[in-house]
């Protein structure tokens, strides 16, 4: 039938919404201490993850709490977090340096470009393997 959805598939667009909720809480808190550091003369790289730490413990508590609620044991889980966002974090270095460095964008911008790819990335290594 169309226009029907299964329950899974609403639960799954509900999990999605939630994490995108905590998402955008978390990026605007990575987003206050990179350009606070920033403009604190601190590198831009450094900036980046200091700000990337304290995002991404942000995260865990969010996700495990209110998208994903689980786990029983969270230190696993806090561990599996860090690995997940350390590919998308190595990623979106990588594409920050080169936006900056090659694609000439500013500092201020380059991070917000970068979300186009570390969030899906994010989503799905948090959803199919962090709190599977």
């Amino acid at each position: 039938m169309i226009g029907k959805q299964k329950p899974a598939d609403r639960d799954n667009f509900k999990q999605f919404l939630k994490f995108g909720i905590v998402g955008i809480s978390n990026t605007g808190i990575a987003f206050i201490v990179y350009y606070s550091l920033v403009f604190l003369g601190i590198h831009y790289l450094i900036a980046n993850i200091v700000a990337w730490i304290v995002s991404v413990f942000n995260a865990f508590y969010w996700n495990s709490r209110y998208v994903f609620k689980t786990p029983a044991f969270w230190l696993k889980a806090l561990f599996k977090t860090y690995i997940s966002y350390g590919i998308s974090f190595l990623l979106g270095t990588g594409l920050l340096y080169g936006l900056v460095e090659w694609g000439h964008i500013s500092v201020l911008l380059a991070p917000i470009c970068t979300l186009l790819i570390t969030v899906p990335v994010n989503f799905l290594m948090n959803k199919w393997w962090t709190f599977r």
